[in-house]
């Protein structure tokens, strides 16, 4: 596996980002974004990456917290637990606005254009990076054929920002797994998003993990499991396999 580091121009800034590719297949054309969880891009989201990396996809995961870096690292097992790094952690992720990384998500596109990948893409989202990936669908539906959100939050809320209020735009077919209890999306979200889906003709299915909480997808998740991350991975790489041609 290959690992390119970039540095992506932004409106705001330069946000770092791993490019990861298969030795074998270095010269894929379709790519997919990983869009990281609470935690920001660590090992774990890079082994996450390789895997995806391995199915002949080149895979992007910019940091979406690049306008405060320096930062952490962050333990996912205690880092909303400590005091310490709770109060630190809440703020990167509410200073990181949606509308930020619509905005970001062209020039992550691009990069990937820059990079040789100029056939479709497919976008992926765990924890706060749910929503980020169907936002990003329905702003460039000309490249992104394919989200996918893992125990994503707030995917039909009040906020103006939801992404369920964009269905409209999105011509991707989209996934969504849930956790089977999750306070962040909620059972009237999850009614509320697959109404706003099926009433705008848009592809989709929404899943449940029964027994899954909020982050069973991630390695290094307190609340990891094996059986639950393999059934993800399954869903996810057909997903793509059907789309991203």
């Amino acid at each position: 596996m290959m690992k390119q580091d970039l540095h992506i121009k932004t409106r705001d800034g330069v946000a770092k980002a791993g490019l990861f590719r298969s030795a074998k297949v270095s010269s894929a054309k379709a790519g997919v974004i990983l869009y990281q969880d609470a935690f920001g891009p660590r090992p774990a989201l890079d082994l996450m990456a390789e895997r995806l990396a391995g199915e002949g996809y080149a895979v992007l995961v910019p940091d979406l917290f690049y306008r405060n870096a320096p930062y952490g690292p962050f333990d996912a097992k205690t880092a909303f637990v400590e005091e310490r790094t709770r109060a630190p952690l809440m703020a990167l992720v509410t200073g990181t606005t949606q509308e930020m990384t619509i905005s970001d998500s062209a020039a992550f596109v691009d990069a990937l254009a820059g990079e040789g990948v100029t056939g479709p893409i497919g976008t992926v989202g765990y924890c706060m990076g749910g929503a980020r990936a169907l936002n990003a669908a329905a702003t460039y539906p000309d490249r992104i054929k394919a989200a996918a959100s893992f125990h994503g939050g707030n995917l039909a809320s009040d906020a103006a920002d939801s992404p369920h209020r964009k269905a409209a735009s999105i011509k991707a077919r989209v996934y969504v797994g849930m956790a089977g209890v999750d306070r962040s999306f909620p059972p009237e979200q999850s009614t509320k998003l697959a109404e706003a889906l099926r009433t705008a003709g848009v592809d989709h299915l929404l899943e449940n993990y029964a027994g899954m909480a909020h982050g069973w997808c991630v390695p290094d998740h307190s609340v990891y499991d094996e059986g639950g991350a393999e059934r993800h991975w399954k869903r996810l790489t057909a997903l793509f396999a059907e789309t991203l041609t």
